[in-house]
């Protein structure tokens, strides 16, 4: 089953392409809730490049790479990538001064639609506060 989440950030479509793909950048909004963090991430953009965001809990206590391959990438519009036996795609659409992000991805079978869709959207969250924050 895919799931869609999205966001609108008030900015042009260049910062959030670089929020989204620069490792400075996503280890400043990349987790789903507070008690997480993304320690760091390697990016190499291109197609069949890989990239790797290391996510784990503030207190130590567990951790994972999410990791994958690019599969396809039309700048500062889409990135689409797999990630295990899974894909996404995040969409870049422009309207006017803000962008909408919008992810589409595979579900998985150890947690809900709800709690996948909840986790994915917290994350999108944090990318606009931080797109926001920084072009402010």
């Amino acid at each position: 089953m895919k799931i869609s989440v999205e966001t609108q950030v008030n900015c042009p479509v260049t910062r959030a392409w670089k929020a989204y793909t620069t490792p400075a950048d996503i280890t400043q909004w990349n987790a789903a809730s507070a008690d997480w963090h993304t320690t760091r991430a390697t990016v190499d953009l291109r197609e069949g490049g890989s990239f790797c965001w290391r996510m784990e809990a503030k207190d130590g206590s567990i951790g994972f790479d999410f990791a994958g391959t690019y599969t396809r990438l039309v700048e500062n519009s889409l990135i689409e990538y797999t990630f295990g036996d899974r894909e996404a795609q995040v969409e870049f659409i422009e309207n006017g001064d803000t962008v909408t992000v919008r992810v589409t991805f595979d579900s998985e079978g150890s947690h809900s639609i709800e709690q996948q869709r909840e986790g994915w959207q917290a994350i999108l969250d944090n990318l606009k506060r931080h797109v926001e924050a920084v072009t402010a």
